[in-house]
């Protein structure tokens, strides 16, 4: 089950959404890391998390699920979004330096076959920062936030994944302890959330968000069956001859 476009829109224009974007992308930027002369691609929703790749990177451009809408982006100057489907993106292979995925991985159709083509468009050594909702938090519990939606992860089956898909993980975070409440009193002291939760480790933060590399192993099959049985040939039967018109 995914998210419209509209919903994800309105949530980050909402208190809560700023509350959000504040903490979610102070994790990101820790795992940027240089970003100069890098070509960088945000799949998912990432527009709210964009803003330090698109004033360092060589280019920044925003890839949106085909279910889910796509809104221009940034909302000056040349159009850098586009509407696709995430298990066949239009890119040659490696030509992307780093991918920020969110709200994808959680609502995809086949999560293994979105990191196999991640994989595929991944130069070598290239990086991916993956946000997904924490399965033992409230956030992956309320559907009042965009979090709220699809598959839900532990650390455990996100290790799993990765391993399955060829990505080396490098790095992880846990933020957003505070309730996805939209009480001022709770929003007012969500730094007190932040700070007791990664100072004690507590095992209910909203979002995992991990880092990993791209290992140079060639992926399996999997997108280029994908790929056959959408491109396969579709044969018309043609009218049977009556037997006057036989030699």
């Amino acid at each position: 089950m995914s998210i419209d476009i509209t919903d994800l829109r309105s949530f980050y224009a909402s208190p809560l959404g700023t509350v959000t974007r504040r903490y979610v992308g102070r994790a990101i930027n820790r795992f940027w890391g240089p970003l100069t002369g890098l070509r960088v691609l945000g799949l998912g929703y990432a527009p709210p998390y964009l803003s330090t790749a698109r004033s360092e990177a060589e280019r920044t451009i925003a890839f949106m699920p085909a279910h889910q809408g796509v809104v221009n982006w940034p909302s000056t100057g040349a159009s850098a979004s586009a509407l696709v489907d995430p298990l066949m993106m239009p890119l040659p292979d490696a030509s992307i330096d780093r991918v920020l995925v969110v709200h994808a991985l959680e609502t995809v159709e086949s999560p293994s076959e979105l990191l196999h083509e991640i994989w595929r468009i991944l130069t070598p050594g290239g990086r991916i920062i993956m946000v997904a909702p924490n399965r033992r938090g409230l956030w992956a519990r309320m559907d009042t936030t965009p979090f709220g939606y699809g598959q839900p992860y532990s650390r455990s089956q996100l290790k799993s994944l990765m391993r399955q898909t060829w990505f080396s993980p490098e790095g992880w975070a846990e933020t957003l302890y505070v309730p996805p409440l939209t009480s001022r009193l709770v929003l007012g002291t969500a730094q007190a959330w932040e700070s007791i939760g990664a100072g004690f480790s507590l095992p209910f933060a909203g979002l995992h968000i991990v880092e990993a590399t791209k290992q140079l192993y060639r992926p399996g099959t999997v997108m280029a069956v994908r790929r056959s049985r959408r491109t396969a040939p579709v044969f018309v039967p043609a009218t049977a001859s009556r037997i006057g018109d036989l030699p």
